[in-house]
Parts: structure tokens; sequence; C-alpha cells
């Protein structure tokens, strides 16, 4: 695919030509970050939102409308938390199967893709890509370049007129 260096980006983004180790390792440790990136970054908007206030089509201050938010909404929060905790240790700990596949105590066999097992709908385009360019990397840096093209789709809006929400009657 790519001379002198393609060996060392498989391993490197795959972790080998086959699905292994080192693969399912990258895979789990994504999964497992990616929730906690997410609300870090949810917490960061929020603490940035409460700093400065949001934006509106006049640009006036907006300090009037704001609300003070303890503590009102900690003990409503706090409430909402109680209750789902409530809940979910309810489910997990006395009836912990309930909302469980049965499809999960069949005997694994590494050979055949479990037949309950089906692609996701959305990302058959994905599929599509990849199984038509037989090259490897091929198909995926024709699957990251379907992707990154929606990001010029801001780019080609060129109007200086801005939406009707920016210009109140």
């Amino acid at each position: 695919a790519v001379p002198y260096m393609g060996d060392m980006l498989v391993q490197w983004i795959w972790g080998g030509f086959s699905v292994d180790n080192a693969t399912l390792t990258r895979f789990f440790a994504f999964h497992f970050l990616l929730p906690f990136i997410v609300v870090a970054m949810t917490m960061m908007h929020l603490l940035f939102l409460h700093e400065t206030g949001s934006n509106n089509p006049l640009g006036l201050n907006s300090n009037a409308d704001k609300l003070p938010f303890h503590p009102y909404f900690s003990y409503k929060d706090l409430l909402g938390f109680m209750l789902m905790l409530l809940g979910l240790s309810t489910l997990a700990l006395f009836s912990p199967n309930l909302l469980g596949d049965p499809e999960n105590f069949t005997p694994a066999n590494p050979l055949v893709t479990p037949p309950h097992i089906k692609p996701e709908w959305y990302f058959l385009f994905a599929y599509a890509i990849l199984r038509s360019i037989p090259n490897k990397l091929g198909g995926v840096l024709a699957l990251l370049f379907s992707i990154l093209v929606l990001l010029i789709v801001p780019l080609l809006h060129t109007s200086k007129q801005r939406g009707m929400s920016f210009r109140p009657a």
C-alpha cells in the first residue's frame, strides 16, 4: 500500500492485519475513554455558558435574563440523579437479566459471526465503501475522505445575508 511505512501504519492504526489483542485493546480503550471525554467537553461548555452567557441576534446584554442556578436546579438535579440511581440499582441487584438478550447465553463459535448480529443501517455507506475498494488502506482513506467532505459544506455558504433570526421585525 504505502512504500516504506505501510506495515508500520497498519501496526500503528489497527494493531496488525487481523483482529487480535492489540486491536481489541485499542477498541476497548477508546470506547472506555470516549464517554469521559464527552462529559469533560460538556462540563467545559456549561462552564463557559455560565461565565459569558449565550449569544442573541440583537447582541444585547442578557444578564437580566439569567436565573440563579443554585439552589433550585441543584436540588432538582440531585433528586433526579438519586431516583435514577435507585431505579438502576434496583434493576441491577434484583433482576440483572431482565433487560438482557437470551442470545448472549449461546456458546460462542469464533469461526462464525452469530446470526443475531447484523450491521447497523447507519454504517451501510461505510461498508459499501470498504467493500468496493480491494486495498485496505485505500478503502480506509476513501472512507475518511467521504466523511471529511462534509466539512466543506459550511464553506460553500458565501452569502452575506443572515437568516431571519438576525433581522427581527
